[in-house]
């Protein structure tokens, strides 16, 4: 397996993984969406609430923002000696309190730890009019995707396979599929039609350009072929800001490993390998 990174900063990846089946490639996205823990709001303790939201709304709300979140120092309740009572190590707590005329933004929201603050400052929450007023305590918890959307680390993440482009002798450099290609990935080159290589990777495998090809009245097959690796995938993930998008990525492929070491150890305790 190999993996080449083409951009890679707080936010956005973009690499190509080979040497693996369409299985694995889906096996860690669905590890980048479902299983990297991050801290989101759960428990919301509403002491005044003027505003045209009912108190479930505002709720729905704040959990959906999201917080920074250091896996060094907070776990999940299921595995802190606190047994899900609620501590430093398990729990980050939030106040807000703001009246209006105003509207209220995550950076209302204010964190007992620094390091847990909000993601963005400038998610609007609600917009209280004059004598409106809003004062709650937040709790936020450690969870993953699998259990709510609001525990996901990633705003997206998704892959595609590798696209491969040749074209035939026959090519007679008319262009029309040149014209055709939304994404312009084909140019012209001395007589013929030839791959830009810069934008290979952003061929959507739409074929538009072979139908222009056959359009063009060339013969009964098109001098332009696409086709895609089955083993070779592009892979776009970008994160909510939770956490740096090169940590997801790790975290991930860590669970993967773990769950594999798992199987083994299960599949050797069924055959009796491994034992003394």
């Amino acid at each position: 397996m190999e993996i080449a990174f083409s951009r890679l900063d707080e936010r956005v990846a973009r690499f190509t993984i080979s040497g693996v089946s369409t299985s694995f490639a889906n096996m860690l996205r669905r590890a980048m969406v479902s299983e990297v823990p991050t801290l989101a709001i759960e428990d919301v303790r509403i002491y005044d609430n003027t505003s045209v939201l009912f108190d479930e709304m505002l709720a729905h709300r704040l959990g959906l923002i999201p917080l920074r979140t250091d896996l060094d120092q907070y776990r999940p309740r299921s595995e802190c000696t606190c047994e899900g009572e609620g501590c430093p190590a398990c729990t980050a707590i939030y106040t807000l309190s703001v009246e209006g005329p105003a509207t209220v933004y995550s950076s209302d929201l204010i964190p007992q730890d620094p390091d847990a603050a909000p993601a963005e400052a400038e998610i609007p929450i609600i917009e209280l009019d004059t004598d409106q007023k809003i004062v709650l305590e937040a709790h936020a918890v450690v969870s993953t995707g699998k259990e709510h959307a609001k525990w996901q680390a990633v705003t997206a993440c998704g892959y595609k396979n590798y696209p491969i482009i040749t074209v035939d002798e026959k090519c007679d450099g008319c262009g029309m599929c040149i014209d055709e290609c939304p994404r312009d990935v084909l140019e012209a080159g001395q007589g013929k039609v030839r791959v830009n290589r810069g934008r290979q990777e952003f061929c959507s495998l739409c074929r538009l350009c072979e139908r222009a090809c056959l359009a063009g009245g060339i013969g009964t097959e098109p001098a332009i072929h696409i086709d895609a690796d089955e083993n070779r995938f592009i892979f776009v993930v970008e994160s909510d800001g939770s956490m740096p998008i090169r940590e997801i990525i790790e975290r991930a492929l860590q669970y993967i490993q773990k769950r594999s070491d798992d199987l083994v150890d299960v599949m050797n305790e069924i055959t009796g390998e491994g034992t003394e």
